[in-house]
Parts: C-alpha cells; structure tokens; sequence
C-alpha cells in the first residue's frame, strides 16, 4: 500500500542573478566593446549624460549614484588610477533644487547641454576625406565604358558579388539569375562580363582563385622571359611556390636556382588581395587599459584615461522624476535604476582592473626590468588570493585587457604562464623559455641553422629540460620557420 507523505529537504545551491550575469559580461568586455555599450546606454538613458569637462577639472567620472535600492555603493577608486570620482549628494546642491520651479529646473539644464555649432563652421568631421569603397571605384570605370545597359547591368552584377578581398566566390551560373534581364543571360555573356570586370583597376580584381589573381598581374612584369617562366610557375607549380621549394622548381622547370628564386622574388610582389587596396577594412586597434611608468624608481599603475567613459547622472531630471514620481511612471522608473546600476558597474570594472594589473606589476618587477628572460611564473590564484576576487573574474579581466609598459603592450593574460621546474630544482615560466629559444635561434649560424632537436639539447645543456615538441610550440607562436626554410633563406 502506497503512501503520501511531505518531506522538508534543504539544499545549498549557488545561482547568480541576471544583473550579476550582466555585470560578468561587461567585465569580460574589451575597452572598445564596453565603451559601445555604454554610448549605446546613454543614447536610450535619459537619466545619463556626458560630462562636458567645461574647466572644472572633472576628467573622469563625477556622477552621483546615491540612493540606489538594491546594491550598495562600491569602493571608490584608488587614486593611482588618475581619475576623479563624484562625491556624495551635495545637499546644499539638493535644497536649491527643492526650492526652484519646475520650469526653472528644466531651462538651467537646457542650459548645460550639449552644444552643437549652428553658425555654419566647418567642423572636424567635414574635412575628413571620404574614403573610395572597391565597388564604387569599380562602378566608377563601367561608367566610362561604352555598354550597352545589357553588358553594364552583367558587369554591375559580378562587381556587387566581389567580396572584401576582390575575389568572385560565386559560380557564374548562380549569377544567371541575379541579373534579372529579359531575354536571361546566358553563361557566355556573363563570362565576357567577368573578364570586362577582370581587366578594371587594381589588377587581379574578379579573380575565382589565387592562381587566377596572379595570372591577371602577370602582364606587369616587363621581361617576356621572366613573364613566361612566371606564368608555368603560377599555372603548374603554385604549391612549390608557397613551399618555398626552389630546388625542386629548378628542377622541374630546367632552370637554375638563381633564376627561379628570381622570378619566385618578382611573383611574391604581387597582390594576393586586390581588394585591401581600397576601400576601409575593419582593423582591429589594441588600446591598453592600464599604463605602467617608472617613477623615481618605483614602478606605477595607472588606468588609461582615454578609456574610462565620462558619463553622470543628470542630477536634474532624476530630481524631477522623483518629485513627480507616480505608478504610471514605471519605465521611467527602470531607466533611472539602469542609469545607477550603469554608473557602478563601470566603477567596478575600472577598480577590479586597477587591482589586478598592480598585483601583476608587483610580482612582474623583473620582467620589467629586464625582459621576458625575467619573468616569473604566475597563476590566476595568486592574483585572487591578493585582489580578494574569485580566480573565474581574474580570468576575465585579463580577457582582451592590455597594459602599456615601456618595453611595449602586452595583453594582461602574457603575464601568466605555468611553473617549469629546471635541473637545480628552481621554477621557470614558459615565456622566460620562449625569450631564450629566440635568442638560441637568433644566435644560431645562418649556414648552419638548429632544428628543434638541437634547440632541446642546447636548453638541457643550461639546465632546462624541455620537450621537442615543446620547443616546436614555442618557435611557432614566435612565428619562426622551421629549419628547413631558415635554411633555404641562408
């Protein structure tokens, strides 16, 4: 007999909210991405606006986020970070607006806004020079070419299906269609069309391959017995080419290896990627986060001001939503707490990258001083043990977070690496190992240069047992060829 009972049961579990899942993200976030997050939050906030700098020497982020419901207000910056935080409410400030009208309030805020020039100057962004995309270069040449609205509209469509490189990735008979002509097109039009485009500037442009790319810049080159050992290369033995196999090109060409690497030298000036020339392609800058100066001997921290958004509160409109404050006002109501819960996450994104980039600089000291043959090995539990951070959010602020030292700009993650114990029992960081085996290797004779062998009996022979594998990973994240094209170079 089945019987129905209630049982109490306890259990501890660990779940994080979605605001907190939100601030995880943002710490995660490079300084470009946060920095649109934030500007995309302030276009849609009313309650966040910029701050102006008129003078009053406010270079960071004066806001106020008092009153907050749910969270409390976190630790103001150190400050090392060269920035200047908001104080609290200024209640001489808060009295003032109490006892102004409405109408008031909103004319001295119109006041403080932004400016823009109405008195018909150029501005900055005028005389910027418009940049020519591929497309409207190319266009640009079908215009001045006697067509007829048949061919132009066949030409026009190839150089729409072009991609960034200037290459045509999409068979000829998918196009048929695009085109949208009556009578439709057969592939023979479309085909004269192609090569139509293929003999545009730059050169190489329309190609369906590398091969085809290279083929079409052939003509450049002067010499017809230089073109036409460059044109069996390119057509019959691309691979040998990208191989750098010289030896077995002269060979199978019937020519010397002096004149191969000749006409190999005059191929590899040629543009694999027509396209690049014009046209804005998105690259991607690196903009450190902190900056690292020596300063009477001591070595400093600073966050780097031109990262840190500057953004406030408006102090006016959140004192007039919360005067006229009513049950209808809900939006108004999450706006205003999203404006505050804004403002302290970028506090605290700030203050937790301060932390955990003086941590690194303070076990780093050596490297700084000396290179990567002093660095020490680190783990993420060191920083967090210090910061008083979980080892998951140091993780995450050194994701995609760079510091600016003298000796250059190093992502925050190059300062981490696992121990590697040596023969007399010490530790050693692999980027340590690394510096050496590039110094091994540029050291090493040119008509004679190591393989990945004789790098590992040279570091065993100074105390380091590494293995060859080991010693290959490490050339090729220093993007040094392997032995055999050293050698060919020499």
């Amino acid at each position: 007999m089945t019987s129905i009972d209630i049982r109490t049961t306890q259990r501890q579990t660990q779940t994080l909210s979605p605001r907190l899942q939100h601030a995880v993200r943002l710490l995660q976030m490079s300084s470009l991405d946060f920095a649109a997050m934030v500007r995309d939050t302030l276009g849609r906030n009313p309650f966040l606006e910029t701050e102006e700098g008129e003078g009053d020497g406010d270079d960071g982020l004066p806001y106020d986020a008092a009153g907050g419901d749910d969270a409390s207000d976190p630790a103001p910056l150190s400050d090392a970070a060269g920035i200047e935080l908001g104080s609290e409410r200024d209640t001489t400030a808060e009295s003032e607006y109490e006892g102004a009208s409405d109408r008031d309030l909103w004319q001295a805020d119109a006041g403080s806004g932004l400016r823009r020039a109405d008195d018909g100057e150029m501005s900055a962004m005028d005389m910027m020079a418009v940049e020519t995309s591929l497309n409207t270069h190319l266009h640009g040449q079908l215009n001045v070419l006697q067509l007829t609205p048949r061919d132009l509209t066949l030409a026009r469509t190839i150089v729409e299906s072009l991609d960034d490189d200037g290459y045509l990735r999409t068979p000829l008979e998918e196009l048929l269609s695009v085109a949208q002509l009556d009578p439709e097109a057969t592939l023979q039009e479309m085909q004269i069309a192609l090569r139509r485009v293929q003999s545009l500037d730059p050169a190489g442009v329309g190609a369906r391959n590398v091969a085809e790319c290279l083929q079409l810049q052939l003509p450049s080159i002067v010499c017809p017995d230089m073109r036409a050992l460059a044109q069996a290369i390119v057509g019959n033995h691309l691979q040998s080419l990208a191989a750098r196999d010289v030896n077995a090109l002269a060979r199978q060409l019937g020519e010397s290896p002096a004149r191969v690497e000749e006409v190999c030298d005059r191929i590899r000036r040629l543009d694999p990627r027509p396209g690049w020339r014009l046209g804005s392609t998105q690259v991607a800058y690196v903009v450190p986060d902190v900056i690292v100066k020596k300063v009477r001997g001591q070595w400093t921290v600073q966050l780097n001001p031109a990262i840190v958004p500057k953004v406030r509160l408006n102090q006016v409109y959140a004192n007039l939503f919360q005067r006229h404050r009513t049950a209808q006002n809900a939006e108004m109501g999450a706006h205003l707490q999203e404006a505050r819960w804004t403002l302290r996450n970028v506090e605290q994104r700030f203050s937790t990258i301060l932390d955990v980039a003086e941590s690194i600089v303070k076990r780093q000291r050596n490297f700084l001083e000396y290179g990567a043959m002093a660095m020490k090995p680190l783990g993420l539990r060191e920083i967090a043990d210090e910061v008083g951070i979980h080892e998951s959010t140091v993780s995450r602020v050194t994701n995609n977070k760079y510091m600016s030292t003298p000796i250059g700009v190093f992502e925050l993650k190059y300062f981490f690496s696992r121990a590697m114990m040596s023969a007399n029992g010490s530790a050693c960081s692999g980027t340590a190992i690394r510096g050496l085996i590039k110094d091994i290797i540029e050291a090493e004779s040119a008509d004679h240069p190591l393989s990945d062998a004789e790098i590992t009996r040279q570091l065993a022979q100074q105390g380091l047992v590494v293995a060859r594998r080991t010693v290959t990973k490490y050339r090729q994240m220093l993007k040094i060829e392997a032995v055999e094209r050293r050698r060919r170079h020499a």
